[in-house]
């Protein structure tokens, strides 16, 4: 059965593609096995020259991919093409210190020398979402491979056209065959994938239920994982921020890739001093927001990526503001054609409103007043993830508070939760374990063999 690409801004079909069978699925591993044994043996030198290449080869694409990115999931064009342009930073990043963060770690013992070695161990297989379809996946490929290891993808089937141009990076770059392969299948799949004995470990980003599959089966078959999931991230306003720029990272968090982002800011806690001043200036900068064709100059917002994520947040909306929720903006007329859904704010969300305890992936933000630090952090840390979290404040006691007591993979002071090659990322709780990017990413995969010679 066909796969098509359908343009979420109009309804629109891209492009069909073609599964791949068991029989293609297979020569695929295989050829995963069979190169693996010939790069683990390749230089630091030799892989860091490709990975540059590939960085060029990104670049070289950011005018065509990112348009087409835009129409095949609906992010803004600017957006779509920054997100090449960061998959281009972390291969250069890890070009430039892979071997560094994999050096060897000499210990004192009773030996005459001893240290712990990094190697590859294998085949990894990437599970994929269709959110951030570039970064998502050079994140992992990028130390993946610059660790000696292989890499193959399964990426969401509305962003196929995505994961093909991403393994044709690998080839334009002269990676040798097998490095990287892109696996045209579906969910149902994945578990046979996993099992394999060629397969060495898998990542997942994606939702919790994803997750839980994948781990369970990667540890019925003792093989390492890493997981990066769901976020409701907290962004917590105190009074000595500088409001103005709270309210611009406050919006800019919220409504990154049309608020389809793991890690954006959903969930925003305001002390009572600087309550309503906040709140006018969000709704203002809310408002203002352009929704529209994402491939137009000046769009804020563009479609949601598929018909289901749109209903599944209007169905989330309504039942909040049933629930006793108050909707702050009124909504727009919107194109019948394509899954929009336009900027809103949630006032007062009860508990029992998926507006306080559910992931909303959509331009929707819940706001509530607090009277102190300790109880937006309460707030904050009562729901099962623990992504990221931001705080504003100029107050050194508040920040040290903060990364303290936020139950949370990153706490970011006065800016918005982002990810950075230089910066390990990932979660705690609901959200995930392990680490990526930083030396972290590049570790997560590898064999630390302990070395004593006496």
């Amino acid at each position: 059965m066909s796969v098509s690409s359908i343009n979420p801004a109009n309804e629109e079909v891209i492009e069909t593609f073609t599964p791949h069978t068991e029989v293609e699925v297979d020569a695929a591993l295989a050829k995963a096995e069979e190169h693996y044994s010939n790069w683990r043996l390749t230089t630091f030198d030799e892989r860091a020259k490709l990975m540059n290449k590939a960085a060029e080869v990104l670049e070289s694409h950011v005018d065509d991919w990112g348009p087409a990115m835009s129409r095949e999931m609906g992010k803004p064009l600017a957006q779509a093409q920054g997100e090449l342009k960061k998959c281009a930073w972390v291969c250069r990043h890890y070009a430039e210190n892979a071997e560094t963060y994999l050096k060897d770690e000499p210990i004192k013992t009773d030996a005459s020398k001893a240290f712990v070695r990094h190697l590859p161990i294998g085949p990894v297989l990437a599970v994929m979402p269709w959110n951030f379809p570039y970064w998502q996946v050079f994140r992992f490929a990028a130390p993946a491979l610059m660790a000696g290891n292989v890499g193959l993808l399964k990426h969401a089937s509305n962003v196929w056209r995505s994961a093909l141009n991403i393994e044709d990076v690998f080839k334009e770059a002269g990676f040798p065959e097998g490095c990287f392969q892109t696996l045209l299948i579906g969910s149902d799949k994945v578990e046979k994938v996993v099992r394999d004995r060629r397969v060495r470990a898998a990542t997942l980003t994606g939702s919790g239920p994803a997750g839980a599959s994948v781990a369970s089966i990667a540890g019925d078959e003792i093989k390492p994982t890493v997981l990066e999931l769901g976020g409701t991230d907290a962004f917590i306003v105190m009074p000595s921020a500088d409001l103005d720029a709270a309210v611009d990272t406050a919006i800019d968090a919220r409504t990154q890739n049309n608020g389809q982002s793991c890690i954006a800011a959903k969930r925003f806690f305001v002390h009572g001093d600087i309550y309503d001043e906040f709140r006018d200036k969000f709704v203002e900068g809310m408002k203002a927001l352009k929704v529209g064709d994402p491939l137009a100059d000046g769009t804020n917002i563009g479609p949601l990526a598929m018909k289901s994520i749109r209903d599944d947040l209007a169905e989330q909306v309504d039942k909040s503001v049933a629930a006793g929720a108050r909707a702050l903006l009124d909504q727009p007329d919107l194109p019948e054609k394509g899954w929009w859904y336009a900027p809103q704010i949630l006032e007062e969300a009860p508990e029992n409103a998926p507006a306080a305890k559910d992931e909303m992936f959509g331009p929707v933000a819940s706001l509530w007043k607090v009277t102190s630090l300790t109880q937006a952090i309460e707030r904050a840390n009562d729901s099962p993830f623990g992504l990221g979290s931001s705080v504003c404040t100029t107050d050194k006691g508040e920040m040290e508070q903060a990364i303290r007591d936020l139950d949370a993979g990153s706490t970011f002071i006065n800016s918005k939760v982002a990810s950075d090659p230089r910066l390990p990322f990932g979660g705690v709780k609901a959200s995930g374990y392990g680490r990526e990017l930083s030396s972290d990413g590049i570790r997560a995969f590898i064999n630390r063999k302990t070395v004593s010679i006496a």
